[in-house]
C-alpha cells in the first residue's frame, strides 16, 4: 500500500478511538489562528482561512469558536499568539518525516518533538534536510463505492485536478494548490462527499519498510500526531496493508 493514502488511512482508523471533540476543536483554534494571522481574516481573500472554516463547520465546531480564533489569528482580540514551525527528521528505516506545528512556545514543542523522535530509534534534522522531498498538493480521498469512477475523473479534471488514482477501495485525486478550492468546489457541487480534502505534502519517492521497522516508524508518527502542538504529520513511508491493519488496531 504506498502513497499519501496510508496514513490517511490510519488515522481515520484510529481517529475513532482518540480524536476526542475538545482536541480536534483545539487543533482547528490553532490553525484558523495561524491562517488569518498568516493571510487575513476574510475567508475570500485566505484559501487556507476559507478551509479551517469548512473543517471547522464538518466537525460542528460552534460559530463563535471560529469568529474568536479568527480575531485572535487578526489581533482583534487578545489570545495566546500560535506560530506555525515545521520539524523534520528521519524515522526508523531511513523515513523522512515532516512534522507541521502550531505553538506558543517554540522551545517546548521543538524539545517535545525531538525526544518523540529520539524514543523511536530516529532523529530530527536541520531545515531543508527532507523537506525537498515533498511537494505541496490539494489532496483529496473518495470512497469508491460512492460514486462513478468516469464521473469523479471528469469532475475533477475539468476543476483543475492533476491526476486521479484507485486503491485500496477509495479514489485518490491531488490538484495543484492553487485548484485545491476549485476542485473542491466542484466535487461539493456534484455532491461528491470527501473523507479527505486538504493541502498535504506527498513525498515524491517512497521508502518500502517491513515488519518491526514498519512497525516502529507507523507509531512513531501516531505519537507525533497525538501530541497538541502537532497539526499534521506526513511521512515517504510505504508499508504492506498487514503491518498497517496491525498497528491501527493495536
Amino acid at each position: 500500500m504506498s502513497g499519501h493514502s496510508k496514513w490517511s488511512t490510519i488515522k481515520r482508523k484510529k481517529g475513532a478511538a482518540d480524536a476526542a471533540r475538545s482536541k480536534v476543536f483545539s487543533r482547528l483554534v490553532k490553525e484558523i489562528t495561524v491562517a488569518a494571522r498568516t493571510g487575513g481574516g476574510d475567508p475570500d481573500a485566505n484559501p487556507r482561512l476559507r478551509s479551517a472554516i469548512d473543517v471547522a463547520k464538518k466537525e460542528n465546531m460552534p460559530s463563535a469558536n471560529v469568529e474568536r480564533a479568527i480575531k485572535r489569528g487578526t489581533g482583534e482580540i487578545p489570545g495566546l499568539v500560535f506560530e506555525e514551525v515545521m520539524y523534520e527528521g528521519y524515522g526508523p528505516g531511513g523515513a523522512a518525516i515532516l512534522v507541521q506545528a502550531a505553538t506558543d512556545n517554540r522551545n517546548r514543542t521543538i524539545a517535545e518533538v525531538r525526544k518523540i523522535f529520539e524514543k523511536a530509534g530516529g532523529n530530527m534534522g536541520e531545515p531543508n534536510t527532507v523537506a525537498w522531498m515533498f511537494k505541496q498538493v490539494g489532496y483529496f480521498l473518495i470512497d469508491a463505492s460512492t460514486v462513478d469512477e468516469d464521473e469523479l475523473m471528469m469532475v475533477a479534471l475539468e476543476a483543475g485536478a492533476d491526476d486521479m488514482t484507485t486503491q485500496d477501495g477509495v479514489y485518490e485525486i491531488v490538484s495543484p494548490p492553487i485548484e485545491f478550492h476549485a476542485v473542491q468546489k466542484a466535487l461539493r457541487e456534484a455532491g461528491i462527499q470527501c473523507q479527505t480534502e486538504e493541502l498535504a505534502m506527498l513525498p515524491q519517492n517512497y521508502v518500502h519498510l517491513e515488519g518491526r521497522e514498519a512497525e516502529r516508524c507507523l507509531k512513531l508518527m501516531a505519537t507525533l500526531e497525538d501530541n497538541d502542538d502537532v497539526q499534521n504529520v506526513w511521512a515517504n513511508v510505504d508499508v504492506d496493508q498487514e503491518v498497517l491493519e496491525r498497528v491501527a488496531t493495536g
